[in-house]
């Protein structure tokens, strides 16, 4: 738990408030002791951002036991004490089952607590279990104080209201109200570094292996991990499989086998309370005797258990608890006696607070639901992709462009086996539009794209070659196969590629087709798209590569370190990777920096070498400046430096590309594929030979994933841009945490105002 109290020195200028206690509490859940990845990374963020406004900030050591118990447990928290916390797992100030506060006794003495130092504000990040309890204590408050002074203990006025904001920290991800929980990312982490290694154990001993996860009674593990791994089977408890599935698995199985000769492995992932209407116990044991019995198959059942909840937070766990914590520092700040609890959430990727019991009394109603068997409602409370197949006889060609990222052989993947699926011939185009020209295309079936969803790299090769040069032999090509439709998975060399094939569309006819691009770079400085393929896995690296220099660091002291990272033009890398890993600053091209900001930093490590914490960490850009170089700047802090700490720098370079894809590349390059293959679907059915066709490409807007259709009225302002510095006007995502470019900010918005932007409401997040 965490306390905070905020003091009468504090001054906002930008939020308006009286002086009063404000507490902040973190606690997990009240029934069970789960312990999520990314809970420290809140517990820092509240802290830091406490004290940021003026206030004090309190540890509370084993929940909510802790509270009720007082003394000890009840500590004040410094700038230092958490400190080098992002890459810890678990939480480092404990947890416990607590039956005394389920009492009202329980209870009272916790408001005891509370009120002996002047505490009157809660901050829970837990279950809803945790949030409930929560909100129990705060309807309750008023009539404790009264107890309380009924028993001659000081409970004084100004301590009549409790204000309560909550965090949901869970790896099931099974609260309503969010897109994504504490915790959740790194349990994908988990069970997709699990089953990239059992896979190749499948591979080579011709086995079927039974992976059962957790997920309690929210099949989401269950489901993303399956789709981000490519299992054959998933059963999740919202969605169990009408009675005879076994006959069905059994024939899609064998099917498999005889079809793909080389396949000769299976991966079935049931959730732990996962079961069809007919079977009420957990189905690994069933899954097993159903295989070797009916098929024969050499079987192995394997129960990833409790390893899902430990090990390093990811890069979006972190990213996503600080968020969560500096958003509920601001939301109690904001709260009056008359503000109701609210939860911070996440909504696609934006923190918003919700009222907390809704939420809570949603999440109840969709395991009513499913205890009633009710599953179609259950499903619905969850929310689900709704698919929508069109069958046709189209030819559509795949490609990469621009630099390699994790995670476009899943989209590749995604698109063919989609395409296929509704009926159109795939082409796979190596090299990108260099293997275009040169006729490097090939029909791609179901088979040749198995085993592809965790494979770093690109397998078709991928060059950053435009096709201006040599648009008439690609024509040639486009109308040799037969093209009707082009995907092109890359970064801003990509949409360059979609922007010479619109302004070709008037000399030659082959381009008068669905062009759709998907963003695919780790730099994340693809216009109009929030993130992209690759960017994910890179922040990973960067991530796991800092907590490594900052522990040799640690080891050393008095030592800073300078890190270099990629990403062109666009800081995404190096300001996210930074707040990520906890870097004492991010160099970026975006905002300009000179001598003496480089000055002032100096002297900041030089005052913070004098704490217990006698390391430092640097993160810049690789076009942050054409002056200020990182030889440059590893230089200046050497000697300015000298006698207080010594200087190191580390060039990340290409290793930022390589790498097997994180769960969320995976995810997200499947389900943006899959999308946009049922948006060429679409158009080759509505509009096939009736002139010009949309020129879009795909990416996440705000909440959902939608497509924005360049027309030419966009296409010439985008025509007057200079394309080097191009993303600076586009990166949304980057933006919003920018203040200081209103101006490009509102360029932004009326590009994106003369666009149409068509949104899927159906989508969900992943």
């Amino acid at each position: 738990m965490v306390l905070f109290w905020r003091s009468s020195s504090l001054s906002l200028t930008h939020i308006k408030l009286t002086v009063g206690g404000v507490y902040i509490l973190l606690k997990h859940d009240l029934s069970v002791v789960p312990l999520r990845a990314g809970m420290n990374a809140a517990v820092r963020a509240v802290v830091r951002m406490g004290i940021y406004v003026g206030a004090k900030v309190y540890f509370v050591h084993e929940g909510y036991q802790g509270m009720v118990d007082g003394g000890d447990n009840i500590k004040e928290a410094t700038w230092e004490s958490v400190s080098s916390m992002l890459q810890m797992g678990g939480t480092v100030i404990g947890s416990a089952r607590c039956k005394d506060f389920r009492m009202h006794e329980g209870r009272l003495k916790a408001a005891h607590n509370l009120v002996q130092r002047g505490i009157t504000n809660l901050c829970v990040i837990g279950g809803d279990g945790s949030l409930t309890g929560a909100n129990l204590f705060r309807k309750e408050w008023s009539g404790l104080l009264a107890e309380l002074v009924q028993q001659g203990t000081e409970a004084s006025q100004k301590y009549s209201a409790l204000h309560i904001v909550g965090m949901v920290g869970s790896i099931d991800n099974d609260f309503c109200g969010t897109d994504m929980t504490i915790g959740t990312d790194s349990a994908l982490h988990r069970i997709i570094e699990v089953v990239d290694a059992i896979m190749t154990t499948a591979q080579s001993h011709q086995r079927t292996f039974v992976l059962e996860v957790m997920g309690r009674h929210c099949g989401y593990l269950a489901l993303v991990s399956a789709l981000a791994c490519g299992a054959d089977w998933v059963l999740i408890p919202e969605m169990p499989p009408e009675d005879g599935w076994e006959e069905k698995m059994s024939t899609t199985l064998q099917h498999w086998l005889y079809m793909y000769i080389y396949r000769l492995y299976n991966i079935l992932i049931p959730e732990t309370s996962a079961y069809s209407k007919s079977l009420s116990t957990s189905p690994n044991m069933y899954f097993l005797l159903l295989v070797v019995q009916r098929l024969g198959f050499d079987t192995r059942v394997t129960i990833l258990g409790h390893v899902q909840r430990g090990g390093t937070p990811s890069a979006f766990d972190r990213i996503l608890a600080s968020r969560m914590g500096v958003e509920a520092v601001l939301a109690l700040l904001e709260t009056t006696a008359n503000t109701p609890a609210c939860v911070v959430s996440l909504c696609g990727n934006q923190s918003v607070r919700l009222p907390l019991m809704e939420c809570v009394q949603m999440t109840q109603q969709v395991q009513k639901a499913m205890d009633e068997k009710r599953f179609e409602e259950a499903v619905q409370l969850r929310g689900r992709c709704i698919c929508y197949i069109l069958f046709s006889n189209f030819n559509v060609a795949v490609l990469n462009v621009g630099a390699p990222a994790a995670g476009m052989n899943a989209a590749v993947r995604s698109a063919v086996r989609v395409g296929i699926s509704e009926g159109h011939k795939m082409f796979a185009v190596s090299d990108g539009f260099e293997g275009f020209y040169k006729g490097q295309i090939k029909e791609i079936k179901w088979a040749d794209v198995g085993g592809w969803t965790g494979q770093g790299g690109s397998l078709l090769g991928t060059k950053r070659t435009l096709p201006a040069k040599h648009i008439d032999k690609i024509a040639e090509q486009m109308q040799k196969y037969n093209i009707n439709a082009l995907l092109v998975i890359g970064g801003f060399e990509a949409l360059e590629c979609l922007l010479q094939l619109y302004e070709a569309r008037s000399s030659y006819e082959e381009f008068c087709i669905p062009l759709c691009m998907l963003p695919a770079t780790i730099s994340n400085n693809v216009p109009g798209t929030n993130l992209s393929i690759g960017a994910d896995t890179a922040l990973n690296a960067i991530v796991e590569t800092c907590d490594r220099i900052k522990q040799s660091a640690s080891g050393t002291k008095h030592r800073v370190f300078i890190i270099e990272t990629m990403g062109g033009y666009c800081g995404y890398l190096a300001s996210v990777g930074g707040l990520a890993a906890g870097a004492d600053a991010a160099y970026i091209f975006e905002e300009p920096f000179d001598i003496r900001e480089l000055q002032s930093n100096v002297e900041h490590l030089t005052e913070k070498m004098k704490t217990s914490i006698q390391r430092g960490l640097v993160l810049r850009n690789e076009n942050s400046n054409e002056n200020y170089t990182t030889d440059f700047i590893y230089q200046l802090y050497s000697e300015e430096g000298k006698g207080v700490f010594d200087c190191r720098k580390n060039v990340l370079g290409h290793m930022q590309q390589g790498g097997a894809p994180s769960p969320f590349d995976r995810n997200f390059g499947t389900k943006i594929a899959a999308k946009a293959m049922q948006w060429i679907s679409k158009k080759l059915n509505e509009s096939y030979r009736k002139g010009m066709k949309d020129n879009s490409y795909c990416g996440i807007m705000d909440k959902t994933i939608g497509f924005l259709l360049l027309f030419h009225n966009a296409l010439g302002q985008l025509a007057v841009l200079d394309f080097r510095y191009y993303f600076i006007c586009f990166n949304i995502q980057y933006l919003s945490l920018k203040q200081s470019h209103n101006t490009i900010y509102a360029m932004v918005i009326s590009v994106m105002h003369s666009c149409h932007i068509c949104i899927s409401d159906d989508i969900d997040f992943i």
